[in-house]
């Protein structure tokens, strides 16, 4: 059976934030009770997520479920406008890594001054 597309996507998803975290695939794996084929299995969309296991993941890699699903068109289950070439970019993975590595106020903070550089919206 071939995965689905919002199989593949919450795969990437998935890899995305377990690397932005340095984590091995064995080290998610133990941390939440499967291998790392089982992770493996997750990340390139070959095997369905259950609600429990994005749970357990969420909570492992400090994430509400929703950021699995941020970005995704409803009708067809692709992305919307994220994209994983976001991650090539010099200096986008440590930035990233930096923002989570704050408190909720502080990415408060830092997000609306992000916006305001831009212009705002």
């Amino acid at each position: 059976m071939l995965p689905s597309d919002i199989d593949v996507v919450l795969g990437k998803r998935l890899e995305a934030r377990r690397k932005l975290f340095g984590m091995t695939q064995r080290q998610l794996g133990r941390a939440i009770g499967v291998t790392h084929q089982q992770i493996q299995r997750y990340e390139c969309g070959a095997h369905k997520m259950s609600a429990v296991r994005l749970w357990q993941l969420s909570d492992a890699l400090q994430v509400p479920v929703s950021y699995f699903y941020e970005g995704v068109d409803q009708s067809t289950g692709l992305p919307c406008e994220i994209s994983e070439a976001m991650f090539a970019w010099k200096g986008a993975r440590q930035l990233l890594n930096a923002y989570y590595q704050l408190g909720a106020e502080a990415r408060s903070v830092l997000l609306e001054q992000a916006r305001s550089l831009r212009g705002g919206e």
